[in-house]
């Protein structure tokens, strides 16, 4: 067989560059597998998965490619022109950032970030609280920064209403609620209504209708949550808060996650919730919380993906429910082994959601769970309840 170009090492781990070299030390693939002590089809699966690497990158010779692109990038296509003679005459490489990579660019900048944050002072414990109960705190789909108007969507939504709103509401639902020992703040993803500096959602790429620049929305979306963590603080012995991704702030999600554990680490009653799976469980005593915004799975596929990606956590509890948003209504229903409670939205309707005629009650919930028995006990709070 004829040798492997060496330049493919580039692009191989190196467990694929041993592969490489034995294929042209040996000049065979049986020879070059036995000398390995592998099956001969791992070097054929590794070599061409090493070949696909390299072409994203833009280098495969024998396709007249080998002007190639750095890291975060990968090729969109390539152009290439042909005399008469049929040789490259000409090329055009058009390039884009790896999605993947970027992601992990920007969550190593933010880590990078967090490391510079002011650590946050740990507050007073309060006196009296109930160590079998938990109480979860949902604010989803909340989308700080949207845009909308009453003649539109029936009510008003800007930075300055978000923020009284859901302060206001979440001091309603904490008053309310028992004493218990431990606070789930549940910030179930959409918090942000856009990504980044362009008003657009990061996958379909929707135009939103934004108030202000992005710089304000995220000074506003920090400043409530800081406030929301604080509060709990102020009645539960223990704060567990959870920073969902969302379909509108993927990127922010990230963020977010990084500054909290970052703002409140020598806070020992705050711990945050830290997985890049956008499948979020805690547990406390029998009972399982799940959650997981609803933008990637349905809910009848809730449970089951939970048992297999906690299967721990789900063989030592027996009273397990999954909380979700996305949808901006309320809908419950019990399937084995767990019960899935999707939560409404205290935001207003945008144009958006207001042409395509979805309409459902805007509302928040506290849920208190017992370590043994599961649900005890709900709190309901409504813009109305606020104004």
């Amino acid at each position: 067989m004829s040798r492997v170009d060496e330049k493919l090492k580039s692009w191989a781990t190196p467990r694929q560059a041993e592969y490489i070299d034995a294929l042209n030390q040996h000049g065979s693939l049986r020879k070059a597998a036995s000398s390995l002590g592998i099956n001969h089809q791992m070097i054929v699966k590794g070599v061409a998965a090493v070949q696909k690497r390299a072409a994203t990158q833009g280098y495969s010779p024998e396709h007249d490619m080998t002007r190639t692109v750095p890291e975060p990038f990968v090729v969109r296509g390539v152009s290439t022109y042909y005399n008469k003679e049929g040789k490259p005459s000409g090329q055009w490489v058009k390039s884009r950032m790896d999605d993947a990579r970027r992601e992990q660019l920007i969550r190593e900048a933010f880590e990078a970030m967090s490391e510079e944050l002011p650590r946050l002072p740990a507050l007073h414990k309060p006196e009296i609280t109930e160590t079998a109960l938990c109480n979860l705190y949902t604010l989803t789909d909340c989308h700080v920064g949207m845009l909308a108007w009453h003649k539109e969507g029936g009510a008003d939504w800007d930075l300055r209403i978000a923020e009284r709103t859901l302060l206001d509401c979440f001091e309603r639902l904490l008053l309310n609620s028992p004493r218990a020992a431990v606070a789930v703040v549940n910030q179930l993803g959409d918090f942000l209504h856009s990504d980044g500096l362009t008003p657009v959602t990061p996958t379909s790429g929707h135009v939103l209708d934004q108030d202000g620049r992005f710089s304000k929305v995220v000074q506003a979306a920090i400043r409530i949550l800081r406030r929301v963590v604080d509060l709990a603080l102020m009645r539960h012995d223990k704060v567990v808060v959870l920073m969902a991704e969302g379909n509108h702030d993927m990127a922010s999600s990230v963020w977010l996650r990084c500054m909290f554990k970052a703002l409140y680490e020598n806070e020992p009653r705050v711990s945050v919730i830290d997985t890049e799976l956008p499948y979020y469980v805690h547990r406390h005593g029998n009972t399982m919380l799940a959650f997981h915004h609803g933008h990637l799975s349905k809910n009848d596929a809730l449970p089951l993906i939970f048992a297999a990606q906690y299967p721990e956590v789900w063989g030592k509890t027996t009273k397990r429910y999954c909380h979700t948003g996305h949808r901006h209504h309320v809908e419950e229903k019990e399937h084995p082994g767990m019960t899935i409670v999707q939560h409404p939205t205290l935001s207003a309707r945008d144009a958006y959601a207001a042409r395509g005629g979805w309409i459902s009650e805007r509302q928040a919930t506290s849920i208190t769970y017992h370590s043994e028995y599961g649900q005890v006990a709900r709190n309901t709070v409504t813009p109305e309840m606020v104004s």
